[in-house]
């Protein structure tokens, strides 16, 4: 497990605590504020970030964040500026684990042992590819593991009993079930539903698990908390980034994480969802 991730959970599983995870567009709302708001971020409470790699034909996420990556895509930003923002970042930030959201072709373009090596350097922790099926990504998930950086996977309310034991084989981390079905932003999320798919993939790992796909709100994070280890708000991310001028972006980033990680921190109890 790379140790950034497995340092956080260990800290917050002390502390009686749960995982903040924003999913933030490099490049969006703009490539020029994108830093302060990952810093934002972190300082307002956020445990791990999520950046997501533009793309232009996404399968999994909604028209909310689909417009995030086009307007990314727009300035230029593709993987090797991701990359970038990782290592600029790492100048001030040695702690807060980055995880790489993104599809194939982009890894596939700039060449997988190329993208492993330089993800590495840059001080990336985790690494999600929603077209890598477990069946097809094992050595690339060996590759990532051989340098420190954590394979992860999602999961779904449809996967297969087969599906999630490959998965815990594989995965490194923290697991992301997705609370429903469908893409990001759609739907209404069940919780009482989602707490029996979390049960359920805690027979099979003993990873953390992280939630994600309809928490919206503090109301919604803290629901989440009662069972997972981590909440994980993309669509609702990129929606406050969007809501107002870009250079006030990272300000309310923080007013946001800060609501949201004070909803659950008067969630969780020592040990639960442990």
């Amino acid at each position: 497990m790379n140790p950034r991730i497995a340092a956080t959970f260990g800290r917050l599983r002390a502390a009686g605590r749960k995982a903040l995870v924003p999913y933030i567009t490099v490049g969006f709302p703009t490539r020029a504020v994108t830093l302060d708001v990952l810093h934002s971020s972190v300082a307002a409470g956020a445990d791990i970030i999520e950046l997501g790699v533009p793309f232009s034909d996404p399968m999994a996420d909604g028209p909310t964040i689909q417009r995030a990556s086009e307007r990314a895509l727009a300035q230029g930003v593709g993987l090797a500026a991701v990359l970038d923002v990782v290592r600029a970042f790492r100048e001030t930030d040695a702690e807060t684990p980055i995880v790489l959201m993104g599809y194939a072709n982009p890894i596939e373009r700039m060449g997988e042992e190329r993208f492993v090596a330089k993800a590495a350097d840059a001080g990336v922790d985790g690494v999600l590819v929603v077209d890598y099926p477990p069946e097809e990504s094992g050595s690339f998930a060996a590759a990532l593991c051989q340098r420190g950086i954590d394979p992860i996977y999602l999961l779904a309310p449809t996967s297969t009993e087969a599906r999630i034991a490959s998965v815990a084989r594989l995965a490194s981390g923290y697991i992301y079930y997705v609370s429903l079905t469908g893409v990001t932003g759609a739907g209404h999320m069940d919780i009482a539903d989602v707490g029996r798919g979390v049960e359920r993939l805690r027979r099979a790992t003993e990873l953390p698990i992280g939630v994600g796909f309809g928490i919206r709100d503090g109301e919604t994070a803290r629901a989440i908390a009662g069972f997972a280890d981590a909440a994980i708000i993309g669509t609702r991310m990129i929606q406050v980034l969007d809501d107002g001028p870009a250079e006030s972006a990272p300000q309310r980033a923080a007013s946001f994480i800060a609501s949201v990680r004070a909803a659950l921190d008067g969630s969780a109890t020592p040990g639960e969802g442990a």
